[in-house]
């Protein structure tokens, strides 16, 4: 029987169906599924009750992939069936019923047809009835169909739709087989209620059930419908993190990260660290193994895609003969249509799944390369850290980790270019003959020209991140140093140093994206080369142009476009990926700490808590002069030792030592029990002020209790709005520097650890204090632990049991107190200092109140100050509720449709928009000239052999040539303008940006956690330079190119528009209907890497605070988690973007079917066929341009959310002027430095309360004026006021008669000097860190070394005053620190000068030193300080005693000594008793 007739030996289509084979197998086949019908009829009149339970049992559970692929599998079985059974119906009725055989075939299509429906309804009907035994019959029934299905493949070799239909059978039997014998069900046990069939991950409640996306069901995966609920509620509101899923355990970086490690280590020497060797090549492996079943997968998505999208340039020859009249067989029409349509079908469900499932892989490598990343920044040693700054370590994590991420999408691009051209020539052989081998060639020459340009993208990309590394690092420091540079009025200088830098970066940008415009020019040129090529051989061999063959090729040419101008993308991404991988290795290989260092004995293990022998360390392991030399001690349980010695002589390195963070030369350090430390410079996270005490450790009340007064917090806790639940801002921005001390000590005394390591924590508080914490904490609860403690303070010496004295790296003296004072002249050097100090203070006779017990009386004083305090707070506290705001709030975000006003401001900002018109235009005139250069060779070439050319030869190719070139031009102009206006704008957004957030106010960089700052400068910046104007540009051609297909299929067919405009405006609504959940979800990616980049920013900053109090595995915890929060929302916005795109992509597939439908329905001879295939020719890429066009418009609206973010940054409201030209100071103001304050009233935020409340004072010209008093009485908020930092909210401040309001602030800051209380250089030289401004000669800034006694200290080094300073002045202690901030003052050499609390990180003897040097050289000058050494005020003219924001005492310190009630007495009185009291 022939069924359709037969085609051609060179036609497509073969034999449909034929039984001149022998019909026994399709006979044992129809048996077989009588038999099933017969075994279903008998199941349901046994157990009617039990609706098909025994048959239907093992393949029901509903809730899982059984019943699920079991019924799409029947329904898809039956469906195939049907469609055999009407085609044949249709023939046979058509010619005639006679033959038996065509009778028995029809049956036998029928039998299937039926019973594989009534299985279909059967599994849909069932109940959850479960019978645990499956049945036998059922299961020998599979068995059987699966060896006739098996059988009837191998022997319909010849029939191509047999064999396909073969496949299917012979897929659906192996599937069922499968779910009959092996797959288990999911309850187990006798668990069969499903209630409990999901076990717990992980134990943290976390189960499948929780993700949409791995519970759901075969035909819910295929078409996207698991995502379904997110959408519809991202529709009723603004999606939040918390309505976004889970991700299943597969895609969590919980079980990614152990994997990954597990593989990199595996394929790296010796593991990850300590010069492991992790190449690129090892790293590259360990990303594609940890995810290879998922690339595997997308491998053959690819590969079904590409194979479906040439089945229509294949047919389009048969097509154009079809509508000329040639009939190969009846309804040849029909078949063709299905054809065309089922090819579409595949490409579509292959294309969506390929790309989710690349995005997948792509978040996963994502959240693998953070882990390690992270997990690198915790173990990384010190020495290694120099090299690289944070700014550049969070790069890897913001920048390369993310583009390695991103290159799922090109990681199957390189093979399937061989595949596509190796089709596109197999298609170009059958349809030209040997001029196919003239398209190879074009290709491979198009293919060659850009290796060059390659290799210039290459260079351009890593000098690109080379500078974008440099700005970062600046950035960062900048934004940490914030407060110092607007002190100094340096903001403008240092944004300057920032704008200089990205000019170097921009440099290289415009070579990167003028490079790109070039390849993709070449690339798009590339097609109409490849064809004027083809075809230009086809004249010269003589092979006869036909316009079907004509048409099928330039449908070619046309899907060759895509792997072609991918192909320049696929290099730059290749390229960039590199380039990644290449600085995450070679970060992976720096050396982490020497796991050696100290050896830890086990608990209880010895009778030696710390012990030392002989021991040399270096940070500079290569260094000739090692850091500490010889050192040797031993610390017993319950021991106190001091270490003490002047500036930079290893008294912090020595705590480092103990905790095995500087790299040891030789010798032993063996520590006995769990350890606690407490920095220099505090280290605290944000968030509240209770986690940074509890800091991983359950809460236990009695003890949380104790800690925090014996640190003296509880009085500052009861001031604060929200108490210990009061959210701290970055880097404790919000707390004074007592406060975060206090906090820190805090932290270290609720871990209970046997051994403590104090970093002189005293400092840093004022005198009460101080001496308070020392008794409560040193001799309190911890007077049975090991402690040891630096300290400047020699009043805190003779409590130690053992005090060791540092000079130059070694132990010059060791003993008790009063064993070393007689010994050597380090000790009484230190000691000398001191008692001149107490000298000052020394006549004043404080024997009365030495006699009382100093500690206890200074306890009564803290007392009434906190009382009165606390209520004052409560009496300024308003009742609104409104007030209560915590200073660091969540990261606003907008929320609706990005305005249309952000599209607009980015389309304008470069030449006023002038460029965007001239794009359009290109664009327009290229696609006018494809369509025209492809029409022309559509008409000028003859149907068929035996039909007269309408033009010679000659003329078909000069036309053909002349428009080719001139679209050529067309994209050279586009490419041009496009990436000039990309580059215009990404500068100008760059520069306004970091204008407006350098000029901002200081409560802005607060409030304002410096992670948001960066990821703006870095992640969006990066967007902004390089993907959103390809984004603009990829939008405007698609609508052109979709508008120009819709042009062409119009002009064969008007009733196109019947469909098409329903389709679009279903189009429409799916877009709207989706967007709304999108733009959230790409939202909330942006708001949730903010905090991703400041936990690690935080980790990498207290590394060694983390790693001392092992920590570690918490702190990855937390990575994870917040790794997990960003990659959360990527995710599901991968699966809601291919939601949108299949049900579009099914839109236009149905549009493409009607005009095919439409094409065949007509008479021939009505419509040219050679316009009617250029119309099909346009339509095969009608879904693919429509899809894209929805794509690349959400795609566009996700990424100019780069730009809302950044515009928000660039409309922060400003500070006042720097310079207000009408009202500008004389030269020589202040010439007397008399400072007049009236009425200050100040708050940091308009929802807080006061800070100052009406103080009314005056600093004399000339006088030295000390101010004192309680941690957070308002010192430092004075001195900001007087710097205007803080704007008054009431009251003046006059400085000799000019109010300071009516001025700008440069004219104000320029005036006056500070020595801030954190000492503070930039990375650079010394000469800059002194000189930024660049205002002075070498000879004076020498001679303001020698006056701060650090001539000599730089004289030593190599490069003098060119000598390198490291992030944050590194590689110069504390103390020396100080002293160039003396430094820049002394250069300065302003009226009015400002000490806020500058000598807190010094020892007593450069105290002296700096206070010597000030009286020498500003002894006409109003000096003002801030100090809790009370011989830093002592000898001041005034001193002014501040209480909770209020004057409480204003007097020579003389009168106020006289007068023994006064607090200022009372502090002096203690001052003294402690540094006389051994505190024993």
């Amino acid at each position: 029987m022939d069924f359709l007739g037969s085609t051609k030996a060179n036609g497509m289509l073969t034999t449909f169906l034929s039984l001149s084979e022998p019909i026994v197998v399709r006979c044992v086949s129809g048996f077989l599924h009588g038999v099933l019908l017969l075994v279903l009829f008998c199941s349901w009149v046994r157990g009617r009750n039990n609706g098909f339970g025994s048959v239907t049992e093992r393949l029901k559970d509903k809730r899982g992939f059984g019943f699920k692929s079991v019924l799409f599998c029947s329904l898809v079985l039956s469906l195939l069936n049907l469609v055999l059974t009407s085609l044949s119906g249709f023939y046979w009725y058509e010619s005639d019923w006679l033959d038996e055989e065509k009778l028995v075939s029809l049956l036998m299509f029928l039998l299937p047809t039926v019973s594989w429906g009534v299985l279909s309804v059967s599994l849909h009907r069932c109940s959850d009835y479960e019978q645990r035994k499956s049945p036998l019959l059922l299961r020998i029934w599979l068995a059987f169909n699966l060896a006739v299905s098996c059988y009837s493949l191998v022997v319909d070799k010849r029939q191509v739709p047999l064999l396909v239909y073969d496949v299917v059978s012979f897929s659906g039997g192996l599937l069922l087989c499968y779910v009959a014998f092996f797959k288990k069900a999911r309850g187990g046990g006798n668990n069969s209620n499903g209630v409990l069939e999901e076990p717990l991950l992980n134990g943290d409640g976390r189960s499948d059930e929780a993700t949409p996306y791995s519970r759901a069901g075969l035909l819910s995966l295929l078409t996207f419908s698991w995502m379904g609920p997110l959408i519809e509620i991202g529709n009723k509101k603004p999606l939040d993190l918390e309505d976004v899923p889970q991700l299943h355990d597969s895609d969590s970086v919980v079980g990614l990260a152990p994997k990954f490690r597990t593989m990199l280590e595996s394929s790296s020497d010796g593991g990850v660290g300590g010069g492991g060797g992790v190449t690129t090549f090892k790293l590259m492996k360990a990303l594609f193994f940890s995810a290879q079943w998922e690339i595997l997968v997308t491998a053959f998505f690819a590969f079904i895609y590409t194979v479906a999208s040439y089945v229509g340039p294949a047919l389009i020859d048969t097509f154009v003969q079809y509508l000329n009249g040639r009939r190969e067989y009846n309804n040849e029409g029909y078949v063709l249509v299905i054809t065309f349509f089922l090819a579409k079908l595949v490409e579509c469900l292959s294309q969506r799944h390929w790309f989710f499932r690349l995005q997948k892989v792509g978040i996963r490598m994502r959240s693998s390369l953070v882990a390690m990343i992270y997990e690198k920044g915790l173990t990384l040693s010190c020495h290694s850290k120099q090299g690289r700054t944070s700014g550049e370590i969070i790069n890897f994590m913001t920048v390369d980790a993310e583009r390695i991420g991103n290159f799922s999408w090109y990681m199957h691009d390189p093979w399937m270019v061989l595949l596509q051209v190796g089709l596109a020539l197999w298609i170009l052989y059958r349809n030209l003959g040997l001029a196919s081998i003239a398209a190879l060639i074009a290709t491979i020459l198009v293919m060659l020209v850009n290796f060059p340009f390659g290799r210039m993208q290459e260079r351009f990309q890593e000098k690109l991140m080379e500078a974008k590394d440099n700005r970062m690092k600046s950035t960062s420091e900048i934004l940490r140093n914030m407060r110092i540079l607007k002190l100094q009025g340096w903001e403008m200088k240092f944004l300057s140093k920032i704008f200089d830098l990205r000019k170097s970066e921009e440099g290289w940008l415009k070579k990167y994206v003028y490079n790109s415009a070039v390849i993709s020019f070449v690339f798009w040129g590339a097609p109409t080369l490849v064809s004027v090529s083809t075809f230009g051989a086809c004249i010269l061999l003589g092979i006869p142009l036909e316009s079907g063959k004509i048409l099928s090729a330039l449908a070619t040419f046309r899907i060759l476009q895509e792997p072609i101008y991918n192909l320049p993308d696929t290099i730059s991404m290749v390229v960039q990926t590199k380039v990644s991988l290449d600085r995450i290795a070679s970060y992976l290989c720096l050396d982490n700490l020497q796991p050696d260092v100290v050896e830890t004995l086990p608990q209880g293990g010895s009778d030696i808590a710390v012990e030392v022998s002989n021991s040399t360390l270096s940070w500079d392991v290569s260094s000739e002069s090692p850091t500490l030399k010889d050192i040797s001690f031993k610390v017993l349980p319950g021991m106190k030792v001091a270490v003490c010695g002047t500036v930079g002589s290893g008294k912090s390195s020595l705590l480092s030592s103990i905790l095995g963070e500087v790299p040891k030369v030789s010798g032993s350090l063996k520590v006995c029990g769990t350890k606690a430390y407490v920095a220099q410079s505090p280290w605290i996270q944000s968030g509240k002020i209770e986690d940074n005490i509890l800091f991983g450790k359950p809460m236990e009340r009695e003890r949380y209790e104790k800690v925090l007064e014996a640190c003296s917090l509880s009085k500052d806790l009861e001031i604060l709005s929200f108490g210990d639940q009061t959210v701290i801002g970055e880097r404790g921005i919000n707390l004074s520097g007592g406060q975060k001390q206090r906090i820190q000590i805090a932290r270290a005394l609720y871990q209970d650890a046997d051994i403590y390591l104090f970093d002189d924590p005293f400092s840093a508080v004022d005198a009460h204090t101080g001496s308070h914490l020392f008794k409560e904490v040193l001799l309190g609860l911890l007077s049975s632990k090991s402690v040891i403690y630096v300290t400047h303070q020699v009043e805190f010496l003779p409590a130690a049991d053992l005090i060791l004295v540092m000079k130059d790296g070694r132990i010059s003296q060791a003993g008790k107190y009063n064993d070393i004072l007689s010994s050597g002249t380090d000790f009484m050097e230190l000691i000398g200092a001191h008692q001149e100090a107490l000298a000052v203070v020394g006549s004043v006779d404080a024997s009365s109140v030495s006699e009382k017990p100093a500690l206890g009386g200074q306890e009564d004083a803290i007392g009434l100050d906190g009382k009165q305090e606390s209520q004052d707070v409560k009496n300024d506290k308003p009742d609104t509720e409104e007030t209560k705001r915590q200073l660091v709030q969540e990261e606003e975000r907008e929320k609706g449709s990005v305005a249309l006003d952000v599209y607009w401001k980015y389309i304008t900002l470069a030449y006023g928009g002038a460029l965007v018109p001239f794009i359009v235009l290109a664009q327009v005139l290229f696609q006018l000239l494809q369509i025209g250069s492809n029409y022309w060779m559509a008409w000028a070439t003859p149907l068929s052999k035996d039909v007269e050319a309408p033009v010679n030869i000659s003329t078909l190719m000069i036309v053909y040539v002349a428009l080719a070139v001139g679209s050529s031009l067309c994209i050279l102009v586009r490419a041009t303008l496009l990436v000039t206006a990309g580059y215009k704008t990404a500068t100008e957004l760059f520069h306004k940006m970091h204008h407006c957030i350098f000029r901002s106010p200081m409560s802005f960089f607060d409030s304002t956690p410096s992670g948001r700052i960066m990821n703006r400068a870095s992640t969006d910046q990066s967007a902004v330079d390089l993907d959103i104007p390809y984004q603009f540009g990829s939008v405007a051609i698609t609508v052109i190119q979709l508008i120009g297909i819709i042009g062409v299929m119009s002009q064969v067919s008007w009733l196109v528009f019947l469909v098409f405009i329903p389709v679009v405006a279903a189009s429409i609504w799916y877009q709207r209907y989706y967007i709304a959940a999108a733009r959230e979800l790409s939202r909330l990616v942006g708001v949730c890497k903010a905090p991703l980049i400041q936990h690690f920013a935080e980790t990498i900053s207290g590394s060694t605070t983390i790693r001392s109090f092992n920590q570690e595995s918490r702190f990855r915890c937390d990575n994870m988690r917040l790794s997990d929060g960003y990659s959360r929302p990527k995710f599901y916005s991968a699966g809601a973007m291919e939601w949108l795109c299949f049900r579009l992509d099914m839109l236009s597939s149905l549009t493409f079917a009607f005009s095919l439908v439409f094409l065949i329905s007509i008479p021939t001879g009505v419509i040219d066929p050679s316009l009617a295939g250029l119309a099909v020719t346009y339509g095969l890429s009608l879904n693919t341009l429509q899809a894209w066009l929805i794509w690349t418009l959400c795609n566009l609206e996700n990424k100019i959310i780069s730009v809302e973010r950044i515009l928000q940054y660039a409309s922060v409201p400003s500070e006042p002027p720097l310079v207000i030209e009408s009202n500008r100071p004389e030269q020589s103001w202040p010439s007397r430095g008399e400072v007049d304050i009236h009425d200050l009233q100040v708050r940091y935020a308009p929802h807080m309360p006061l800070v100052l409340r009406g103080i009314t004072c005056t600093f004399k010209g000339g006088l030295r004026t000390g101010i004192v008093g309680r941690t957070g009485s308002g010192k430092s908020t004075l001195i900001q006021t007087l710097f205007r930092i803080v704007e008054p909210s009431a009251g003046e401040i006059k400085i000799d008669g000019v109010n300071i309001l009516n001025i700008g602030l440069h004219d104000l800051r320029l005036r006056l000097s500070i020595i801030p209380q954190d000492p503070t250089m930039f990375e650079g030289t010394v000469r800059s860190n002194l000189d930024p401004l660049e205002e002075y000669t070498d000879d004076q800034i020498w001679e303001a070394l020698d006056k701060c006694q650090l001539g000599d200290e730089v004289r030593k080094k190599d490069l003098k005053l060119d000598s390198s300073v490291s992030e944050n002045g590194e590689n110069w202690s504390m103390g020396q620190r100080q002293l160039v901030c003396l430094g820049r003052v002394l250069l300065k050499r302003s009226k009015i000068l400002v000490l806020d609390e500058a000598t807190a990180s010094v020892d007593t003897a450069t105290d002296n030193l700096i206070q010597k040097t000030l009286r020498e050289h500003f002894s006409d000058c109003t000096v003002i300080t801030i100090a809790h050494r009370i011989s830093s005020v002592i000898d001041s003219d005034m001193v002014l005693l501040l209480s909770n924001g209020i004057i409480e005492e204003y007097d020579s310190p003389v009168k106020l000594l006289e007068n023994k009630s006064s607090s200022f007495a009372k502090l002096v009185a203690e001052y003294t008793a402690r540094s006389s009291s051994s505190f024993d």
